[in-house]
């Protein structure tokens, strides 16, 4: 089949196919939402608060960062 033939109709499978695409961020609290695992947010939000203090620690802040250690 060529494409000449095919323009302007659409397959099932085109139809299924998402019209926006979504964000990583988008898909996590739609995997959250849907899924029910609530309990992976905190998780989350301590992994990025750890990695946050261990990047401005090897920065010139680190030296206002080590008391709270």
């Amino acid at each position: 089949m060529s494409k000449t033939s095919r323009r302007g109709k659409t397959t099932q499978f085109e139809n299924l196919s998402p019209k926006k695409r979504h964000t990583l961020v988008g898909e996590f609290c739609f995997f959250l939402k849907h899924n029910k695992k609530w309990w992976l947010l905190p998780i989350l939000l301590v992994l990025l608060f750890l990695s946050l203090i261990i990047l401005l620690g090897g920065s010139a802040i680190g030296p206002f960062i080590y008391p709270f250690f």
